[in-house]
């Protein structure tokens, strides 16, 4: 029951308290990149929530069942990046056939995930916590969870900011910048609730 327990808080902390992206600042490109729109920003987001909770699971099995009985962990990057690129592949590969809609406006975007250091991150974050397995799950889909939320209200306010009237220096990547500071500001305000080690 404490294994559950201490699952849901570091489940939360991903998400609020400890957000892969506002507070480690992973995963910045496609975040500004593709928050111009609520669709496609849901559209990411759940991609790359369930890339991260995959790839949690798979690089966890990989680094204790394979890794760490062959004595080779100085390769768990390497290892890492190629579990993430190969399941980037099959995602890639499933949307196009489900939603050409949304394979259209990923656009490049979607191989880019497997470039997202958010992705490795995760898999690194949960090794150097020594997470157990069911912590693992909960740490990949919190981070990917709370990467998703913050893309999602990324492209709210930017949509409200549209029709706002922006100072001519900053529209662009200048108000963005500011906008994922203040929500950074905001999401680190809330530290004190639970921290995750």
């Amino acid at each position: 029951m404490n294994e559950f327990l201490a699952a849901f808080a570091i489940f939360f902390a991903a998400v609020f308290t400890n957000n892969i992206l506002l507070t480690n600042y992973l995963g910045m490109c496609s975040f500004l990149a593709v928050s111009r729109e609520i669709k496609t920003s849901w559209g990411l987001g759940l991609a790359v929530t369930f890339v991260m909770t995959a790839t949690s699971i798979l690089n966890w099995l990989f680094y204790y069942y394979v890794l760490v009985p062959l004595d080779m962990v100085y390769l768990q990057t390497i290892v890492f990046i190629i579990v993430i690129a190969a399941f980037v592949q099959i995602v890639e590969m499933i949307i196009e056939r489900v939603s050409d809609t949304l394979y259209a406006s990923l656009g490049i975007f979607l191989p880019l995930i497997t470039v997202n250091c958010a992705i490795l991150g995760a898999s690194l974050f949960m090794i150097i916590r020594e997470y157990t397995f069911i912590k693992a799950i909960a740490y990949g889909f919190g981070s990917g969870v709370g990467w998703a939320l913050a893309i999602l209200v990324m492209a709210g306010i930017r949509t409200k900011m549209a029709k706002a009237k922006v100072p001519k220096p900053l529209e662009g990547a200048g108000i963005t910048l500011i906008i994922a500071g203040i929500m950074a500001l905001a999401f680190i305000g809330l530290t004190g609730m639970i921290k995750i080690n």
